[in-house]
């Protein structure tokens, strides 16, 4: 049993229409062109596929791509778009499903290991990136830095989004080292705003290194973003790469 929460059919109906700036090819080729270079002539699985937001058009480049997905809501829009053939989606929690075979590929983006709320988890979800991979095969995590820089004494919130249309906003427990993303979106014209939150664990950059040593797995690179900028001080997210040893 994974401590993430479930995505109502509610939410997995409008997924779609609320990313549709971040499934755009302008927002989505850097990513496509990353993965698909790892991937090679392999494999590749993405861990919580969701809709199939990158999952679908990396398989249109020619990829083959398979899918664990824990909510089935969002697994019924992602089959609107690719039947099972196409890509295989397999229901259960990316820290303990099996799919059969091995792969180059293991992906994970957009924060989501963050939606698993223990750190015994979050190493189970390394250990079975690690169980999946061929020898020489890479692990991918695209995942925001803890923005703690932001907060001064007292104050345990931080905005990251306001707009006409919605505002976000995190709270933080800085003992239990989890947060709660807080939504209010507006729904058509009339001027009412929609609530809703989601909680996560925050987890460092060198945690997560930590977490692949654990699971057999070395640190190959660490870039700013899918473009591949430097990773520096100043980044607000890493998209890290660790590879299994061929021997």
């Amino acid at each position: 049993m994974t401590s993430s929460e479930l995505w109502s059919r509610e939410t997995a109906e409008r997924y779609d229409a609320e990313e549709a700036e971040n499934s755009s090819p302008a927002a989505l080729n850097p990513t496509l062109d990353f993965l698909a270079r790892l991937a090679g002539d392999g494999r590749a699985l993405e861990f919580a596929i969701g809709t199939g937001r990158v999952g679908v058009p990396l398989r249109e480049r020619g990829v083959p791509v398979a899918g664990i997905e824990l909510s089935e809501p969002m697994a019924a829009v992602l089959r609107t778009k690719a039947d099972e053939e196409t890509l295989p989606v397999v229901i259960g929690d990316m820290a303990t499903t099996v799919v059969p075979g091995e792969f180059t590929l293991v992906y994970l983006v957009y924060n989501t290991i963050g939606n698993l709320l223990t750190q015994d988890e979050q190493v189970a979800c390394f250990e079975n990136a690690a169980r999946h991979l061929a020898p020489g095969g890479r692990f991918v995590i695209e995942l925001a830095v803890p923005p703690l820089r932001f907060l001064p004494p007292g104050q345990v919130a931080v905005a990251f989004d306001v707009s006409d249309r919605h505002l976000g906003f995190d709270t933080f427990d800085l003992v239990q080292q989890t947060l709660v993303s807080h939504h209010f979106t507006r729904d058509g014209e009339d001027g009412r705003y929609r609530r809703g939150a989601c909680r996560q664990r925050y987890v460092w950059p060198a945690e997560l290194d930590l977490m692949a040593r654990i699971a057999g797995l070395e640190l190959e690179q660490r870039v700013a973003d899918w473009t591949g900028a430097p990773f520096t001080a100043d980044s607000d997210q890493h998209v890290s790469v660790w590879r299994k040893p061929v021997a």
